[in-house]
């Protein structure tokens, strides 16, 4: 009886420590992969799930930041891994480097849909129409009127050639039927600088990066991508709201290399989606102007689906092509 009961309590410890050890091998850290500074919103974002994530593995979390190429120096480095390091490494990207690098590079270094894995979305973001606060357009219809008045002065800022809000800006033409002149910057800081002096004439970015200077009284924000109004903007419209049939969103998620086995993807998006829920954790994200976002790896990757048939048609169509 004795040694059946020792033989009971043992295979009752394997199944209660079969989550963290499927999940991620037990004892060994997680190291996540930023390819973005220090600072920026994939960073803060991938640090506080970090923070809350080594608890539910009972293991340590480790960010590190593979910067350059816009993302796609981490994308280069896990999809090249070693699969020893591939097994134990998630990386934190955005649809700049699983979406729209594949279409517009040549060779972006790996290909998106086979060398990786969706295992959770965790925050999503939109994007902001805005001008200078001296200005004298104060919403999107004058900016209509000035274009068909002024269609040779519609021009753009956008954050960098190749970004979301570079295509989001030709959808925006499309729809006022006056395509913009698309000015890339390398940034959003000189970007916003410029809108601020007057230089630019209208600009557009993430939400998250215009938000500051609109409430600071530098730029005023004409109009938002989401499908309702932000709670931070109540007197902003959507662009919906402003008679421009558009709305769009950005979004960051995790990604595990394709060597990792899928049960363990698996397993690690369901611990990501765990402390997604938690409360504090949501508003942690909410203050640094994003959205929180719940999913597991099946609902990431239908998502993912849908951001890939919302974003290639406009990619594609406007025929751009990167070579570095």
């Amino acid at each position: 009886m004795r040694t059946w009961m020792m033989a009971a309590l043992a295979a009752w410890a394997l199944l209660a420590a079969a989550p963290a050890a499927v999940g991620q091998e037990a004892g060994k850290p997680l190291t996540i992969l930023v390819g973005y500074p220090p600072g920026g919103s994939s960073d803060r974002v991938a640090r506080l799930v970090a923070d809350r994530l080594k608890d539910k593995l009972r293991t340590s979390v480790i960010v590190e930041n593979k910067t350059g190429a816009g993302g796609r120096i981490a994308a280069q480095y896990l999809r090249n891994a070693h699969e020893d390091v591939a097994r134990g490494t998630l990386m934190l990207a955005n649809p700049a480097v699983m979406v729209v690098a594949p279409l517009v590079y040549a060779q972006p270094g790996y290909d998106a849909a086979r060398d990786f894995q969706p295992v959770s979305l965790v925050s999503s973001y939109h994007f902001a129409l805005a001008v200078s606060a001296s200005s004298p357009i104060h919403d999107v219809a004058a900016l209509r009127k000035w274009v068909k008045e002024h269609p040779r002065q519609f021009t753009v800022g956008v954050p960098a050639t190749g970004s979301l809000p570079h295509f989001f800006a030709l959808m925006f033409g499309q729809q006022i039927g006056q395509q913009p002149e698309v000015v890339g910057y390398r940034g959003s800081a000189p970007l916003t600088s410029e809108l601020i002096g007057g230089i630019l004439p209208q600009a557009i970015d993430t939400l998250d990066t215009l938000l500051p200077q609109h409430q600071g009284g530098k730029i005023r924000i004409l109009a938002i991508s989401a499908d309702k109004r932000d709670p931070a903007l109540p007197d902003v419209p959507t662009f919906r709201e402003s008679g421009i049939d558009l709305s769009a969103d950005g979004w960051n998620a995790f990604f595990a290399s394709s060597a990792m086995p899928k049960e363990q993807a698996d397993r690690l998006g369901k611990e990501i989606e765990a402390v997604m829920r938690e409360p504090a954790l949501q508003q942690a994200i909410r203050a640094v102007n994003l959205e929180p976002v719940v999913a597991d790896a099946a609902e990431t990757a239908r998502r993912l689906q849908a951001y890939r048939q919302q974003w290639e048609p406009p990619v594609r169509a406007s025929g751009f092509t990167a070579t570095q």
